[in-house]
């Protein structure tokens, strides 16, 4: 019996940047999931690193790590959040991969003598690249970094059209993602940036098959024709995808328009129709909570908030385990350092706190202060890696009498290296790629909190990170009452820690908004909303002298 063809779905984008092609491509695999088809996503990123991790989180946003390891680009987390498929380093390749790899086989002899080039060399390796991607699949949605018109991205195009004149007819669509922006002194919308950005994927040797163009407000019909006249696309194959409130609409919004209708038509799908009842609930959470919440987010890197993005939608996802929106407000730990700065008057009020990720010394002294006033507050905590390092030094320092504790990442030469180097993380030079990286088994302490919200005492959660908890120190921990309640099962690495004396108090090594999704928010998150609405209802009913939240 013939193997199934598997069809692909090639999203582009033009105009501008940031247009939203990683949730427009998350929103046409949920759709497409959602008509009962096996459909993965795949991220093509044009830049010369081999990957983000080691690239500022303010200029590129976070680093989204999968189960097997790989540090990928944040769009695969909204791929994991809008499809059951697991992503792994197979589903996200960028120019300096591909470069890397070709230039390998070329010092291997691997090419026989020949001249290596852009074509076919660097080609036939993408495309070799997305056709292992979509194996056992039915749908592949590939998006391409970056803008149409950038040269960075040329290779990547170049492999598209190569790829969808090889697949043939019915097994590839191109989706082309665009701004249609609106002229406030004339009254109109420019559909002229569309065209140009239509013309200029033609050039390269793609016409799109759908366009879907990004507005503030629904279009006329005689705009839609007027695009699909200029950019030589069907009448019914332009879409809109309007601002939504909430993300978790779009594939909704795209559905009413009938865009998975259309996709199924062009790659000769025969299946049933997207049932959405699940997203309408989301939405519905989302959209109508009964209660509200407020969490103070103490981070390095807020000046760019898809620096936290997997983080910012945990929260939201927590919300939705407790019929409740989390509004997060988020706090530059830098300005808890500054001369004359309150802790309570840039704190207080909260329902919760919650100390992110990091590396370096900048604002970990601020992040400390955070982590001092919730505990000493009764305030609900929830430390995340670099929040679980700051937690144990606190403590350290506050509790068990240890002066001038801290990191070894921090202060090399502190007297208390209560976090340290990971033994196998010594003598690393290189930074790509060498941190623990990926999912990793934990063993949870029963009766602690960490137990009950998972509800089981193993776990499996993914890592990034070089220093953890000296193990010199543990003893002098959890006499002060710290409990130790998640360990590696060798016992050798502590994955997560608490304070039962303390209301709510949780920090983990691991990294859980990795894992968290909208129809299944992960347990750290659902418990620690569920403590920030517990703490809001006490407050309200116990008179309190506590500040009010300085906004």
């Amino acid at each position: 019996m013939a193997q199934q063809q598997t069809k692909f779905v090639f999203v582009t984008g033009g105009v501008v940047s940031s247009l939203g092609k990683g949730m427009v491509s998350a929103s046409i695999g949920a759709l497409m999931e959602n008509r009962g088809l096996k459909v993965a996503n795949m991220k093509l990123d044009p830049y010369i690193n081999v990957d983000p991790g080691t690239m500022n989180p303010t200029q590129h946003g976070e680093v989204f790590v999968t189960d097997d390891g790989a540090e990928t680009d944040l769009d695969l987390g909204h791929y994991e959040r809008f499809v059951s498929t697991k992503m792994s380093r197979l589903n996200n390749i960028t120019t300096g991969q591909v470069y890397s790899t070709v230039i390998g086989k070329e010092r291997r002899g691997e090419y026989l003598g020949s001249t290596v080039q852009v074509i076919p060399h660097i080609t036939d390796e993408i495309k070799s690249r997305i056709l292992r991607c979509a194996e056992g699949l039915d749908v592949l949605v590939v998006e391409v970094g970056g803008t149409v018109g950038d040269i960075e991205s040329l290779p990547f195009l170049e492999a598209v059209r190569q790829l969808r004149v090889e697949l043939g007819t019915q097994n590839s669509v191109s989706v082309h993602l665009t701004l249609v922006p609106h002229i406030k002194a004339a009254g109109e919308f420019k559909t002229k940036p569309t065209q140009h950005s239509v013309q200029k994927l033609r050039e390269i040797g793609i016409q799109c098959d759908v366009l879907i163009v990004r507005c503030e407000q629904a279009l006329s019909d005689d705009v839609l024709k007027k695009m699909a006249m200029f950019c030589n696309v069907a009448g019914d194959a332009v879409f809109q995808s309007i601002d939504v409130d909430t993300v978790y609409r779009l594939p909704m919004v795209l559905c009413e328009q009938g865009l998975d209708h259309k996709l199924a038509a062009i790659l000769n799908i025969w299946s049933r129709a997207s049932r959405l009842s699940a997203w309408e609930e989301v939405v519905k959470r989302v959209t109508e909570p009964r209660r509200k919440v407020t969490v103070g987010f103490v981070g390095k890197y807020v000046q760019l908030v898809e620096s936290y993005k997997s983080l910012n939608e945990a929260l939201l996802h927590g919300g939705i385990a407790n019929d409740c929106r989390v509004e997060i407000k988020h706090i530059d730990s830098e300005d808890l350092e500054k001369p004359g700065a309150s802790p309570a008057a840039l704190l207080g009020g909260y329902d919760g706190i919650l100390v992110a990720p990091g590396f370096g010394a900048r604002g970990t002294e601020g992040k400390i202060e955070a982590v001092r006033y919730a505990r000493e507050q009764r305030v609900p905590f929830f430390g995340i890696c670099y929040g679980l390092h700051m937690a144990t030094i606190e403590f350290a320092r506050t509790v068990c009498g240890l002066e001038r504790a801290n990191s070894t990442e921090i202060d090399p030469t502190s007297p208390h290296p209560v976090i340290d180097l990971m033994p196998d993380q010594r003598g690393i030079v290189d930074k790509g790629a060498t941190m623990r990286l990926g999912a990793y088994p934990c063993v949870l302490r029963p009766g602690t909190r960490a137990a009950e919200a998972y509800g089981t005492s193993e776990i499996s959660e993914r890592h990034r990170h070089r220093w953890e908890v000296n193990n010199n120190y543990r003893d002098a921990l959890e006499r002060h009452g710290m409990v130790l309640s998640g360990l590696s099962p060798d016992g050798r690495l502590v994955e997560m820690i608490e304070l039962p004396q303390h209301p709510y108090f949780v920090a983990c090594q691991f990294h859980p908004e990795f894992k968290s999704r909208p129809s299944s928010p992960h347990p750290l998150f659902a418990r620690f909303i569920k403590a920030a609405v517990e703490y809001q209802v006490r407050e309200l009913t116990t008179p309190s002298s506590k500040p009010a939240l300085v906004r």
